[in-house]
């Protein structure tokens, strides 16, 4: 049957870094402090006029769409994930289609936090092995930095901007093995309210639940108990054993979590790669540009058995296996 093989991979990242260092300049923090709790040395920061959610975007499509060898024409279906548009709409996919110089694409976005790369690859994966399309792109991209409390060190600290993208094309394959689910559990522990809600403009509490707010704690337990018992459950329904797979791919949030999935699998944790040393949390763009990094390193190669795997506000996670 006909499933969606990436052939391109494409990421970019805006120029300026903002370390821990210089953050201990904005709020009361300091660079072991971060480093300890986190894995996070520095990030990425858009300056939010040249480099918005839009642009970066395409940006990492460009790359993308080079990397894969193939004329934009042949770009029959975009779909990006964000929950940091730059503009409500139309949506991002439109842009890069515009930016890109094609039209007729099937153009749409989706919110489903960080874990939106996973979740757009699926629909993607979705009109390819029904035929609907051959060639498409798949795109995260996000502006965090639009949307942190520079007074909150315990969120600050933690997010970064930038996109990646990746082309499908339709090959004959294994059809695509995925989990996707939600559980509204812990949905307060990770929220950021719309800032469009003039009825509420005489809380004074109301602009800083327009910033992400978080309880880290929170998180950091759920998702250490659902997402590596959902990765063992995709192993066992695609007949594979956890030590077959080469890479684990997973987002890059925090890297006392992935110690923790890692030692929860029974896997070592050389098959987790990293970067977020050197990104920061960049929510749904986490995973195509670590796939992006691998690439360009060498370390992801065809024929290597990869399982993705991310989890995010609603409190959503997916979990994608694939063979590269």
């Amino acid at each position: 049957m006909l499933t969606g093989k990436i052939i391109g991979l494409g990421s970019y990242q805006p120029p300026k870094i903002l370390t821990n260092d210089d953050l201990s300049k904005i709020v009361e923090t300091n660079d072991e402090w971060i480093t300890e709790r986190t894995g996070i040395k520095e990030r990425r920061v858009s300056d939010g006029i040249i480099d918005t959610t839009s642009a970066m975007a395409y940006k990492a499509a460009a790359e993308a769409v080079k990397d894969a060898g193939v004329d934009p024409s042949e770009i029959e279906m975009i779909v990006v994930a964000t929950t940091t548009p730059d503009l409500p709409f139309p949506s991002m996919a439109c842009c890069v289609q515009r930016d890109l110089g094609i039209s007729g694409c099937i153009c749409f976005d989706v919110n489903s936090a960080c874990p939106g790369f996973i979740t757009a690859y699926n629909v993607v994966q979705n009109f390819i092995e029904n035929g609907h399309v051959k060639t498409a792109l798949v795109i995260g991209a996000e502006c965090l930095t639009n949307f942190v409390d520079w007074e909150d060190r315990g969120t600050c600290i933690l997010f970064g901007d930038g996109a990646g993208a990746a082309v499908l094309r339709a090959e004959e394959g294994d059809p695509n093995s995925f989990i996707l689910t939600s559980s509204p559990e812990k949905m307060e522990c990770l929220v950021a309210q719309s800032m469009k809600q003039p009825k509420k403009f005489d809380d004074p509490d109301f602009a800083k639940s327009t910033y992400i707010n978080m309880n880290g704690k929170e998180v950091f337990r759920f998702v250490v108990s659902k997402v590596p018992q959902t990765m063992m459950e995709l192993a066992e329904k695609c007949g594979v054993s956890l030590d077959e797979i080469d890479h684990y791919v997973f987002h890059q949030a925090n890297k006392r979590i992935i110690d923790a999935t890692a030692k929860k699998l029974g896997v070592s944790l050389e098959k987790f790669p990293m970067n977020i040393e050197q990104t920061g949390n960049t929510s749904s763009a986490s995973i195509p540009i670590l796939l992006t990094k691998m690439k360009k390193e060498g370390t992801l190669k065809k024929g290597d058995k990869v399982m993705m795997a991310s989890f995010g506000g609603g409190l959503t996670w997916g979990v994608n296996y694939f063979v590269y």
